[in-house]
């Protein structure tokens, strides 16, 4: 185990560049690819490009809200002593690399934005309690946590397929959670990637003796924490000062928000995205107990976020090159040619795994794949809960190796993406392998 990880991680540390740099250069492959394999002309790709630049941007800054609120939430006082009654219970690196992995299987699986952060969090905490952990390795187990979105409670597809009046309602249908994330087979799935992936980050540990890399615990302060906004929000004994510090207003708009949103889900409404954020911003006022401690906190918060809003228009321009293009259709028809009726699953979540590299959100990921596979699936009489689940696995299985996603855990770090991509690579071969069995399996059960 050690070679391949030294293998990897010396592989990664050569070769892979900032996760920007390689935005850049996923866009001049999607504009090569559409130029070489559909014959379209540079000029077009271009455009497409262009035109599709800024076509997330409402997306966008939903992505980089439930990050920075979901920062806030999981830094309150009340998860901060969860975390830390944890982080004393673990005495051992191994033992630690595992609570940090179980930590973000678990905060992914309730919600990605807030796993995301609540696992860098606790592995950050972990590193600094515990002597002789390697940091970058807890650091990309906690990441890899992540992956459990895509079977979780807030997997984009799944929930949106399930909500009255999604995008390919006339084509599908709805499709019930309960026979995607709630089915036997994805529950089974997510019980084997929380039970074995802990035990293989564990075992990607360097051994007793072995060169560790360990945080540096004089980055982290109280300064650096955000105490140094502290100065301007409790300057004096104003009016303006007692009311940045009002634990009323906090609690009078905190219970106003989540009264809202009690009232919206009694009265029919569904849990999308803009909900989600809701709950989470609200929480967070609510936990923080005063607007200034939680201004305080989201200054911190909105640190994890400036890689989301650089990188995340240029992805939108590299989906409108691959819709534009055709380029989505022609890669899912390589596989789709091939399929059958038990096989389609499979080859749906392998089509899904190569064009997230290219896509990496779960909901403009299926708005370009969505209406192929949905399509093959009714000509091959394959199920569509199973085709769908199956490009969500996709999607949550390459984000392993997706660089975007991991930026928030890499700003909590200080780490570069080269330091933690060898190990989420060898993760990436573990769960692929699982995922794999999954839909196999599940195609040939299902239709048995």
């Amino acid at each position: 185990m050690s070679r391949i990880t030294s293998f990897f991680t010396e592989l990664m540390r050569r070769y892979l560049p900032d996760p920007f740099v390689f935005a850049i250069a996923l866009t001049f492959l999607a504009i090569f690819l559409a130029v070489v394999v559909e014959g379209e002309a540079p000029l077009n790709s271009m455009m497409h490009w262009g035109d599709g630049f800024w076509n997330l941007l409402a997306f966008t800054t939903q992505m980089a809200v439930i990050l920075a609120m979901g920062y806030v939430l999981a830094t309150s006082p009340l998860v901060d002593r969860m975390l830390d009654a944890i982080v004393l219970r673990v005495s051992t690196p191994r033992a630690a690399i595992i609570v940090a992995t179980l930590v973000g299987c678990v905060g992914s699986y309730l919600n990605w934005g807030f796993g995301l952060v609540v696992g860098g969090i606790v592995a950050r905490k972990l590193a600094l309690h515990i002597r002789g952990i390697h940091y970058p390795l807890i650091i990309a187990a906690a990441y890899s946590g992540f992956t459990l979105y895509g079977l979780g409670l807030s997997a984009t597809i799944p929930v949106l397929i399930s909500t009255p009046g999604h995008p390919m309602q006339q084509s599908m249908g709805l499709i019930g959670l309960s026979e995607t994330i709630f089915s036997l087979p994805i529950l089974l799935t997510a019980l084997a990637v929380l039970v074995t992936m802990p035990l293989l980050n564990a075992a990607l540990h360097p051994a007793p003796g072995a060169p560790i890399v360990e945080i540096d615990a004089s980055h982290y302060t109280a300064k650096d924490e955000g105490a140094h906004h502290a100065g301007e929000l409790f300057a004096d004994n104003t009016i303006a000062t007692r009311l940045n510090n009002s634990r009323l207003l906090s609690l009078a708009v905190g219970l106003l928000g989540l009264g809202y949103l009690a009232v919206s889900f009694y009265r029919g409404a569904n849990l999308d995205l803009n909900k989600v954020n809701l709950l989470i911003l609200f929480l967070g006022i609510l936990l923080l107990r005063t607007p200034a401690q939680y201004i305080i906190k989201l200054n911190d918060g909105i640190k994890t976020i400036t890689g989301i809003i650089l990188q995340y228009p240029f992805y939108a321009g590299i989906m409108a090159i691959m819709a534009g293009s055709g380029l989505v259709n022609s890669v899912s028809k390589v596989f789709v040619d091939v399929a059958n009726q038990q096989t389609l699953p499979f080859w749906g979540l392998i089509s899904s795994f190569l064009i997230n590299f290219f896509a990496p959100s779960g909901g403009g990921h299926w708005a370009i794949q969505g209406p192929f596979m949905v399509e093959a699936a009714r000509t091959l009489n394959s199920s569509l809960a199973q085709t769908s689940m199956a490009v969500m696995l996709g999607n949550a299985w390459n984000d392993l190796v997706q660089p975007f996603w991991i930026l928030p855990a890499l700003a909590l770090s200080r780490l570069k993406l080269k330091d933690v991509m060898g190990y989420t690579v060898i993760i990436m071969f573990w769960v692929g392998a699982i995922y794999i069995s999954t839909v196999l399996l599940w195609g040939y059960w299902g239709h048995a």
